[in-house]
């Protein structure tokens, strides 16, 4: 797994829960039948089949505004990695350019109404 490899998940403009979701839908390789809550995102990200790595950027923002959310967001992140077997790792940007990873073209996933 490379880094260039990443999936950026943009958060900018996120500012709840459904919002969160709707993002990770859309950025993320999530199955069809993903349900958009907290467990089923472990669940999913847990049991994806390739290694992966996930940029999440612009999060700062919604961090703010919904620290609780943030904060599991944080855990299921965290709880994914630990059960993947395949080999899951999530960064923080902190800040910078990553145009680079976000103009790539991204693998197919489900529409969504964020």
């Amino acid at each position: 797994m490379r880094i260039d490899d990443a999936v950026v998940l943009d958060l900018h403009g996120v500012a709840d829960k459904t919002a969160f979701m709707n993002r990770c839908v859309r950025a993320l390789p999530l199955p069809v039948w993903f349900g958009r809550n907290w467990d089923a995102l472990a669940d999913c990200l847990a049991d994806m089949r390739a290694p992966m790595a996930i940029v999440v950027t612009h999060w700062q923002a919604y961090a703010e505004a919904e620290p609780e959310e943030w904060s599991t967001a944080q855990e299921v992140f965290s709880a994914a990695a630990r059960a993947s077997s395949a080999g899951l790792a999530v960064l923080l940007s902190l800040g910078g350019d990553l145009a680079h990873l976000e103009d790539r073209p991204s693998s197919p996933t489900q529409d969504s109404d964020d």
